[in-house]
């Protein structure tokens, strides 16, 4: 193992046994209620399609936008600075703070002046800062980083937290429950607002029209911070403005059931700074005036408006995106809301938290574009192949973000930027891609499989006995980071495309129904050849004429190791090949799901919009097919006779294609009960668990599904990952669900 793999898979094995165990089971809750809270919301994807477009045509018009935010803030007596990077905003900050002598600030939760690291300058200017924010207060004093955008603390335990909390303030009982720790931090940090000079907050949506701000919390310190002290300074990314507050319906009715599962956060506060909420004393015996209501309280107001005792300043930062902004690729990650639903939804960071998933500031999958935008490519590099691209947060993302295609792109970027690599001459030839020398060995070697199982097969079986011999397993997990643990393929010297033109189809054109042609990607042209034969017997049985062309490999492979341009060249081929079938009125069947999403999602990237749409629109997963023949007048009876009881997984890209209800379905017309997994990712995903720095990873998150299915005595799955997996960790062969239906 190299130095660089050998740290990467020490770092994730030290969180799978400390963190992962603590924030796993938090994120995977919010994870559930999200699905819940959207469920009850009728209104979540016309929602959805509403918020992306208002923050599309906000972030094309953000120049305006901002100067029209200025005007309407000087206009209301505040003051805005836009912040050309990190070291702008601080020092207009401790700047602000030297000038009105500020020893004190109190500070909400705020992922911008994360990304600043703001309070290290503010402690280097001598201004005393507090975080109120409970998990952002704790991480403070454990002087570490958030382990997720929403849940700074979240991979900390309750005992852990006390032991802080007793260990920094001593107190005179020691601090055991949950309900101790807050009341004590209420009170401590109380106290610290109603002494702070200056308050800084984050500002989730600011409105360019009024010059107002929304804060959307759980927690009552924000708004605290921005009322109670003399000053209060907003410090957020020139991405959170819209036009008007008319557009923060979507926002609201989505922010909170896409991050926590609520149907709407405790607090939302809409504030038009500098705010009508008057300074207080407290050190006066006289109550606080509001016009004409009076409340009960130990301080006084004074309710002149403007109140010149109150200042407001406006910090928009830019730091990286406007060229984020002008960058096609990258623009997505703009539209963001912070809400952690990308995180929540993906088993990686289920497993091992923000720690290992994250960069220096963001973390989960959105965490690639921001991290590359704002702190540059170095730092996305350290966890951007941890986005295996399984597509499950494509779905929880309120704005309908493209965020594995922002870590795919990220990941080609990185690739062209690499040093030369020592074994290019190696494979020079071996692998005819389109990508650069630099290129990693282990990128190279799983980007170019269909040639790899080309080879494989023609010379098989030799070929599997020699890629299972004990050297060059050492070899291949030494030199190409290959996990020897791993079991490999085992390719067949007869491919599905040469058995099918030995045997022909066997329903006549007359006699057809309909005609379809089985696309033959990579695993079920070379390795898992029987569930090729299986659809094609199959759907043969309800009458339909089937064709198995020759075609390139989808270019999935290619694409998960950010080789997009090979992707590319394979998407053009693949199109080429099926076109004729297309032209011919034939509809395209496809086994393996990921090879579908390619051609319904990928290929609108890859290739003119007009030749994704046609092979979308003629592409189906081929139970998806067959379901649609039984309802069309095709009888169950022509089909196999699956086993009564069926254990049935959906590889993650199918879910997100909505696909497993089809498969659910045919599997019970045919007689059986089918009992569906609820873990979501097998963990295999690829290559990438065939990969040394990431192969226990990918088993402790195929442990849930193992365990769930333990006592199976059928199991099948859609996936090729799925099945590898599953074969792997229950210890026998499980099918694709078609090869149960198949005569």
């Amino acid at each position: 193992m190299s130095s660089e793999r050998k740290r990467k898979a020490a770092h994730i094995r030290h969180l799978l046994d400390t963190e992962g165990p603590l924030i796993g089971p938090k994120v995977s809750s919010k994870n559930r209620d999200r699905y819940d809270a959207a469920e009850r919301f009728e209104s979540w994807d016309s929602a959805r399609d509403e918020a992306r477009a208002i923050k599309e045509a906000a972030i094309a018009d953000l120049p305006d936008l901002i100067e029209r935010l200025r005007e309407s803030v000087e206009e209301n007596g505040g003051t805005v600075y836009v912040a050309d990077d990190a070291a702008d905003a601080n020092r207009y900050v401790t700047e602000l703070c030297a000038e009105q002598g500020a020893e004190t600030l109190v500070k909400s939760k705020s992922m911008t002046t994360e990304e600043l690291d703001l309070n290290d300058a503010l402690a280097a200017a001598g201004v005393d800062t507090y975080e109120t924010d409970l998990g952002e207060f704790v991480i403070q004093l454990a002087d570490e980083t958030p382990s997720h955008i929403v849940g700074p603390a979240l991979h900390k335990s309750r005992e852990q937290i006390a032991d802080l909390l007793n260990d920094v303030f001593e107190p005179d009982e020691p601090l055991e429950t949950a309900e101790e720790m807050t009341r004590f931090a209420r009170d401590y940090l109380g106290e610290r607002i109603r002494e702070a000079d200056v308050g800084v907050t984050g500002a989730n949506f600011v409105f360019a029209e009024s010059g107002s701000m929304a804060l959307v919390t759980n927690e009552g310190n924000a708004r605290k911070c921005a009322v109670t002290p003399d000053t209060h300074v907003a410090v957020t990314g020139i991405e959170k403005i819209l036009p008007s507050v008319d557009d923060f319906g979507p926002f609201v009715d989505l922010i909170s059931k896409a991050a926590t599962g609520q149907d709407i956060s405790r607090y939302v506060s809409l504030f038009t700074p500098p705010t009508a909420s008057p300074t207080l004393d407290f050190e006066s015996d006289e109550p606080i005036e509001f016009g004409d209501s009076t409340a009960a309280s130990g301080a006084t107001a004074r309710t002149d408006d403007p109140n010149p005792d109150r200042e407001f300043h406006l910090v928009l930062v830019d730091n990286g995106r406007t060229e984020m902004r002008e960058d096609d690729q990258l623009r997505e990650t703009l539209y963001c809301i912070r809400c952690g639903a990308c995180s929540n939804s993906c088993a990686n960071f289920q497993a091992v938290g923000g720690h290992g998933f994250g960069g220096e500031t963001y973390s989960g999958g959105i965490a690639t574009g921001w991290e590359a935008g704002v702190h540059g490519m170095d730092s996305a590099a350290e966890f951007n192949d941890l986005c295996t691209g399984c597509s499950r947060c494509v779905d929880a993302c309120p704005v309908k973000i493209d965020i594995p295609w922002i870590n795919t792109v990220v990941r080609d970027r990185l690739n062209r930027d690499a040093d030369p690599d020592t074994f290019d001459h190696l494979v020079s030839g071996l692998t005819p891609d389109e990508e650069p020398s630099g290129l990693a060995l282990d990128k190279r070697l799983f980007g170019n499989f269909e040639r790899l199982a080309k080879l494989g097969s023609a010379t098989a079986p030799v070929s599997n006995w020699l890629a299972d011999a004990g050297p060059v397993r050492a070899g291949m997990e030494r030199f190409a980071g290959v996990d020897r643990r791993r079991d490999l393929p085992k390719f067949q010297r007869e491919t599905l495309v040469d058995w099918f033109d030995g045997r022909g189809p066997r329903v006549a054109s007359d006699d057809a129904e309909r005609e379809a042609v089985l696309y033959p990607d990579a695993y079920t042209n070379y390795v898992l050849v029987d569930r090729g034969k299986a659809a094609v017997r199959a759907l043969e049985a309800l009458d339909v004429r089937v064709h198995v062309p020759r075609v390139r490999s989808s270019g999935r492979a290619p694409l998960s190791q950010g080789m997009i341009s090979t992707a590319e060249d394979h998407a053009h081929h693949v199109y080429a090949g099926l076109a004729e079938h297309i032209d011919a009125g034939r509809d395209v069947v496809v086994v393996e799901p990921s090879a579908l999403a390619m051609f319904e999602r990928e290929y609108g990237r890859l290739l003119t919009p007009k030749s994704a749409d046609r092979l979308a629109d003629a592409s189906y997963e081929v139970m998806e097919y067959v379901y649609g023949l039984l309802e069309n007048g095709g009888s169950p009876d022509a089909l196999g006779s699956p086993p009564e009881a069926v254990a049935y997984h959906s590889h993650c890209q199918g879910r997100t294609l909505d696909l497993e209800p089809y498969t659910v379905a045919v599997l019970e017309a045919c007689g059986a009960t089918v009992r569906t997994s609820d873990v979501e990712c097998c963990g295999m995903a690829g290559s990438f668990g065939y990969k040394e720095t990431y192969y226990e990873l990918s088993m402790d998150v195929g442990e849930e599904l193992a365990d769930q299915f333990a006592d199976e005595p059928v199991v099948a799955a859609s996936g090729t990952s799925c099945q590898e997996q599953l074969d792997a960790m229950l210890g026998g062969e499980v099918p694709h669900a078609v090869e149960l239906i198949a005569p």
